[in-house]
């Protein structure tokens, strides 16, 4: 049976850092990378404060601040972010409220390809940052 996405985000993987050996995502060869787990980006997006908004880049560039590597795996970081935002929907759709919740609507664009993807659809995520007036 497959899981469900709040046992992805439970999962106990731990970060790994690769050296590259060629130029990704905006950094030059030999910088250090992180490969950022579900639970990282869900303690980012925990941070977020109401009202606030951070792009994808900025998602990445906090991780990597905070972990000491130069650049956070872009697509790795976009896969985190899903398992983050889909377990944080099964939550609600169990009953919490959207406070109670990773509020992964502060670091989702709601026109970018991700938000497409996601069970609560874009129109979710534009709903809440009108709510939170951002």
């Amino acid at each position: 049976m497959a899981k469900t996405w709040k046992q992805k985000l439970e999962d106990q993987k731990q970060p790994k850092f690769q050296i590259l050996q060629k130029p990704m995502a905006g950094a030059p060869a030999g910088s250090t990378l992180l490969m950022p787990t579900p639970q990282l980006v869900k303690t980012l997006m925990d941070e977020i404060p109401e009202g606030t908004q951070l792009s994808s880049q900025e998602v990445r560039e906090r991780l990597a601040q905070v972990h000491s590597s130069d650049v956070a795996c872009p697509i790795l970081t976009s896969t985190c972010a899903r398992v983050v935002a889909e377990a944080a929907w099964e939550d609600i759709q169990s009953g919490q409220e959207p406070s109670q919740v990773t509020p992964f609507w502060r670091a989702i664009a709601p026109n970018s390809t991700l938000a497409k993807k996601l069970t609560c659809g874009s129109e979710f995520i534009e709903a809440m940052r009108e709510k939170e007036g951002a």
